[in-house]
């Protein structure tokens, strides 16, 4: 896919206005799949679903087959009408950057960059933060004036507190009711199993999932020269190490946590992608349009 049109993560947080953020990521995004490879994903994809055995020949939409040479039915409002929560994790571990922008901004960005998307498609969608208990909740709406209440949560919003995954994840499986979308943005640095048993909570309640896994790139790679000072930022402890002594095994864990994530969330039928701050949006927007043509 052409990427040249998306702004970058770093030149993004540049911008103070997150409707700028998030309509030039969009736009560009758009752009991109117009021109490459993944063209049937393009605008089209937003307003129309392909022709299936059983549709009524008049629903289709003659000026997009004039276009595409492909049939396609019109969506009405209610078959376009998903509910979409997107979670995002603000504790203080989503601070961390090695990088000039920390994975809590790039979390921030990418919901925005979603919100546009999903209301421009008149998904109706809301905003959770959470750390250790649940920050701030504004539950879906699908109208363009409800962005700019998105837009002002996502720039207050801080990174404080300590991780508690799971329980935030099993009290929301219980609070939201109406089926739909849940996409979760974090690090996932937290006990995986009790992470996977939240998760497998919404599946139970028939709701899909697609879950962000953010790292920052020295977190995967771990390519310290030095002898360093760790803190950990949720519980303050500090050690001091020579990173090349430990640096197979510690990317062994991580590489060992994203194996877990894939294999657990296949096995569980949630989609999951792994990227860091430096990763295009495009792979998570993209990522998104895959899981919402399933749902169609």
């Amino acid at each position: 896919m052409n990427n040249d049109k998306i702004l970058d993560p770093t030149t993004a947080a540049r911008l103070d206005k997150f409707d700028l953020r998030a309509r030039l990521i969009v736009e560009g995004f758009l752009t991109g799949l117009h021109k490459s490879p993944y063209h049937g994903f393009s605008v089209e994809f937003l307003e129309h679903r392909e022709y299936q055995p059983g549709d009524s020949i008049k629903d289709i939409d003659w000026k997009v087959f004039g276009k595409t040479d492909r049939y396609f039915i019109k969506k009405y409002e209610e078959e376009t009408n998903l509910n979409a929560h997107i979670l995002i994790d603000c504790s203080k571990s989503m601070q961390f950057s090695t990088q000039k922008i920390t994975k809590l901004e790039y979390a921030k960005t990418l919901a925005a960059a979603l919100s546009y998307l999903l209301i421009s498609q008149q998904d109706a969608t809301g905003i959770l933060s959470f750390s250790e208990h649940i920050k701030k909740f504004i539950p879906p709406r699908s109208t363009k004036a409800h962005l700019n209440t998105i837009f002002h949560q996502l720039n207050n919003l801080k990174a404080e507190n300590k991780t508690n995954t799971a329980a935030i994840l099993h009290k929301l499986a219980e609070k939201i009711k109406k089926r739909g979308l849940i996409i979760l943005i974090s690090d996932l640095l937290d006990d995986q199993e009790e992470i996977m048993q939240g998760l497998r909570h919404f599946r139970h309640n028939k709701h899909e999932l697609l879950v962000i896994n953010i790292l920052d790139d020295q977190e995967i790679n771990f390519d310290y020269s030095s002898k360093t000072r760790f803190v950990d930022l949720e519980s303050g402890e500090e050690i001091i190490t020579n990173p090349w002594e430990i640096k197979k095994e510690y990317r062994s864990q991580i590489e060992s946590m994203k194996h877990y994530f894939t294999t657990k969330c296949r096995n569980a039928s949630i989609d999951y992608i792994p990227i860091n701050t430096q990763t295009s949006y495009a792979e998570a927007l993209y990522a998104y349009l895959i899981k919402r043509k399933k749902m169609t």
